[in-house]
């Protein structure tokens, strides 16, 4: 930590951009470490949108560390099992158990939450912390930084100073456009959401777990949200079009076209929205560095990862709690934080994100390729499942500053 002239140490102080679930639980746990942060959103109010998200154990010992797991937990449903089917003969492929012993090896629970749920359940903390000023329609422009600090310039003139800058600003980060550059990966992969109501979900579906239906070149997921009154639906596809990354309205006859030959069970479900919303996915290469001195990103601008997996709000989880650690750990010199963090953070989400590609090739797999990963998992023990997630839901506070990020 610096010292000011009267030989008392210095308040801290670091900008963090953008307002979604990394930047909020980044800004939390620089707070956590006594470091004041101003948050620059460009929308107009702090708030998600989308469905549903799944969370993981790692997840969960993040949102322990930053002190709000409770209150996430009591917005979550915790699910029974995590289930594949075929979505071409509606047989099981995969079953595995997310009860106590899951929680016994991991450590905390497999749950399904509304996005707008998790992201309140860290605002209502944020919101409470006298260290963390917000600033909403405030789009940046520009950055630069000095041996003193960095400076940020949005759109409309106004400059923000502080000792360090977190870029937390998503896939279309303007802070990693400033100190990476590289482009966006269109995946070509579409992805509708919707909501529906319980009562319009199909009974013999309405399941207290993830379901995911792999079909060829196209698969469907859903799960309860707050407490099964509502479901959450999840539909993607290989894109005929030329895709750019976005979002907007999407059409249940676009939908039904790409889902020909899925078997009834899985397919009745397409008729059940009464609206979507449209993604086109993105994600990135893994790149060596993400910043470079007082600065450096977090969340959807580090690693942005398409959602087969479903680690991309666990991810940024993990990496607000690892930048806060790295902080302590290194005394509160920043620099030396940040490329800390860097160092453990890259390899792990990188990993996560070629993991992420492959799982969605295997639930895609059509011909040969779908009959030999049905095999895939024949005959494996619960623990024999529980062995090959251990790299992934191993994560804990205790060991997220070492490298393989795991208890083994």
């Amino acid at each position: 930590m610096t010292t000011s002239l009267a030989g008392k140490p210095k308040a801290q102080s670091v900008i963090v951009v953008g307002g979604g679930i990394g930047g909020l639980a980044a800004a939390l746990a620089l707070t956590r470490q006594g470091i004041a942060v101003q948050l620059l959103e460009q929308a107009a109010h702090i708030g998600e949108i989308g469905a549903g998200i799944q969370l993981g154990p790692n997840a969960f010992a993040a949102l322990d560390a930053l002190g709000v797991g409770q209150t996430a937990r009591m917005r979550a449903v915790f699910t029974d099992h995590i289930i594949m089917m075929d979505a071409v003969d509606a047989r099981e492929v995969v079953r595995i158990e997310t009860g106590s012993a899951f929680r016994a090896r991991f450590g905390g629970p497999y749950a399904v939450i509304h996005r707008a749920d998790i992201h309140l359940s860290i605002l209502e903390a944020v919101q409470q912390n006298p260290l963390i000023r917000f600033r909403t329609s405030t789009q940046i422009a520009g950055m630069s930084q000095d041996g003193h600090g960095v400076e940020v310039v949005d759109t409309q003139g106004n400059r923000y100073r502080a000792d360090a800058l977190v870029g937390a600003d998503g896939v279309k980060s303007v802070v990693r456009e400033r100190m990476v550059g590289d482009p966006a990966r269109v995946t070509g992969h579409v992805v509708y959401r919707a909501v529906i109501e319980r009562d319009n979900m199909p009974e013999e579906l309405r399941v207290n777990a993830p379901v995911l239906w792999a079909g060829p070149h196209c698969h469907l997921v859903h799960y309860p949200l707050r407490g099964g009154q509502q479901y959450n639906l999840v539909v993607t596809f290989h894109s005929r079009e030329q895709e750019e990354w976005g979002v907007r309205e999407g059409s249940k006859e676009e939908v039904l076209s790409y889902f020909q030959g899925i078997h009834p069970r899985p397919h009745q479900m397409l008729d059940r929205p009464t609206s979507w919303k449209r993604w086109a996915t993105a994600d990135r290469e893994p790149v060596e560095h993400w910043g470079q001195g007082r600065a450096t990103i977090l969340g959807d601008a580090a690693h942005p990862m398409t959602q087969y997996m479903a680690q991309g709000a666990c991810m940024a989880l993990e990496d607000a709690v690892t930048l806060g650690e790295a902080v302590r750990h290194c005394g509160h010199d920043l620099q030396a934080a940040f490329r800390l963090y860097e160092s453990v953070r890259i390899p792990r989400s990188a990993r996560v994100v070629w993991s992420t590609r492959e799982m969605g090739r295997l639930y895609h797999a059509r011909g040969v390729e779908r009959t030999v990963r049905n095999m895939l998992w024949t005959g494996r023990s619960q623990s024999q499942f529980y062995d090959a997630l251990q790299w992934l839901y191993g994560w804990k506070v205790e060991n997220c500053l070492t490298a393989g990020n795991s208890a083994q």
